[in-house]
């Protein structure tokens, strides 16, 4: 088969899971079966030597589409490549639960079909997130859930300021605050009391964590705004963000959190009844 015509799929999995290794390698046997090659990613693959039956490769440039092996995490740590790539993402759920994943274990068989097929593609929206430090240092990322900023445990309350441009809209003492995106609504935010976010809306979602306040209520800005945080100490309270579950960054007085919409479209395939029926199912039922 010549090279340029070739049907390749990248495979990204959780390695640290014994099951999601075993779907993932009967996964490339089905795709095999059906002429598609699949490919796995050398950081995925580590000390274990690669992922049998898959070729090891370093891009997703190129591919059908990517599929990943695990629970929502993993969606969202190789969903980033996926949406530089330009390649659509299909999830199979291994872990609890797999609320942006489509397909169980039980339906790898129908793989094949599905990406040789016509599918749906839902867009989710990244969110460009910068911290200017005080000290003139720089940090960027790009996040498809949320970013949590939050004080430690034995910390005192600080105050959270956030703006929309160079105006402030809230101010408030609380253990911390979340921006989502509409795809993060139905994380942490939500278990904080924020509102679901149909995904195909643009926007940015602003909740605070346990505020000191009588007052306080989720808010949503447009994705043209820009969106600012800054935080005023007490008591040397320390504070720290997490971008996208992956936390330890440290913030702090005169330091300064920008978000605005940014970076390609996350491009997810979804299968039946898709975000909704996933709203239905795994989120408005007594959990099993």
């Amino acid at each position: 088969m010549n090279k340029n015509t070739e049907k390749r799929v990248i495979i990204s999995y959780n390695r640290r899971d014994r099951n999601s290794v075993r779907i993932a390698e009967d996964i490339c046997a089905e795709l095999t079966a059906a002429g598609i090659t699949p490919l796995s990613l050398k950081y995925d693959d580590g000390s274990m030597g690669g992922l049998n039956g898959a070729q090891s490769t370093e891009s997703g440039e190129g591919c059908l589409c990517m599929i990943t092996v695990g629970g929502d995490g993993s969606i969202i740590s190789h969903g980033k490549l996926a949406a530089v790539c330009e390649i659509p993402l299909l999830g199979v759920n291994t872990g609890r639960l797999g609320f942006m994943a489509n397909l169980e274990p039980s339906e790898i068989k129908r793989i094949p079909g599905i990406i040789l097929g016509e599918f749906r593609v839902s867009r989710r929206m990244m969110m460009s997130v910068e911290v200017s430090y005080a000290n003139g240092g720089m940090l960027h990322q790009n996040t498809l859930n949320d970013v949590v900023v939050s004080r430690d445990s034995k910390s005192k309350l600080p105050e959270f300021c956030v703006y929309c441009g160079e105006t402030e809209v809230s101010r408030l003492r609380a253990d911390g605050v979340i921006f989502s995106t509409p795809t993060g609504s139905t994380a942490y935010s939500l278990s904080a009391g924020g509102p679901i976010i149909d995904p195909a809306m643009k926007c940015i979602e602003y909740t605070a964590l346990c505020p000191h306040s009588l007052f306080s209520r989720p808010m949503l800005f447009s994705a043209e705004r820009t969106v600012q945080l800054r935080v005023n100490s007490y008591q040397d309270s320390r504070v720290t963000i997490s971008f996208d579950g992956d936390s330890g960054y440290p913030f702090g007085d005169g330091d300064v959190l920008t978000m605005r919409s940014g970076g390609p479209d996350l491009m997810l395939i979804e299968t039946g009844e898709g975000f909704f029926g996933s709203v239905n199912r795994k989120l408005m039922q007594p959990l099993r």
